[in-house]
């Protein structure tokens, strides 16, 4: 149990629904994965980025992109930011995971198409808000829209080898 030494940017699990820690709070941590915190404020379950982990009291992950100041969004940026949000069930990123399956660059507005790899998973909003979150952090990005799909369904094929390794697939 840790107190929220200031006020604490979080989301509520499943929904995904922004949410503020006020500071002084008692925060009973369920999970540290992936830098991100799933945590029980008065009983119900939030979700911290790690970025604002400091906030609890915790060690805060750092995540930094260079802006180039030339005003463009960068997609090698953005799978840098999507390498750093994990499934909370599987402890590994998203886009090695392979349920990311398009990034749009329209100017300063990204649009992902995500799965699941579950069709019934709970954790869906709230993976779609870390997704935001996190993206919003690269340089020059004005807005992230996050569409869920499920066609063609998720796989584990879909996986990159060496994820595929680190979870103990790779025959």
């Amino acid at each position: 149990m840790v107190v929220a030494q200031e006020s604490c940017p979080a989301r509520q699990v499943p929904s995904g629904i922004p949410t503020v820690i006020p500071a002084g709070t008692f925060v009973t941590i369920n999970q540290a994965l992936g830098g991100n915190y799933t945590v029980t404020i008065n009983g119900n379950m939030v979700r911290v980025d790690g970025t604002d982990a400091a906030a609890l009291g915790l060690e805060a992950e750092s995540i930094e992109f260079e802006d180039f100041g030339d005003g463009q969004v960068r997609k090698a940026q953005i799978e840098q930011a999507l390498r750093t949000i994990y499934d909370p069930e599987i402890p590994i990123n998203l886009l090695d995971l392979g349920l990311i399956y398009n990034i749009a660059i329209d100017g300063t507005k990204v649009k992902i198409d995500m799965t699941l790899t579950a069709p019934t998973c709970g954790m869906g909003p709230v993976l779609i808000s870390d997704v935001k979150y996190r993206v919003a952090k690269v340089p020059n990005v004005s807005a992230v829209e996050v569409e869920l799909v499920f066609e063609p369904q998720w796989h584990r094929d879909m996986m990159t080898e060496d994820a595929q390794l680190e979870a103990g697939l790779f025959f």
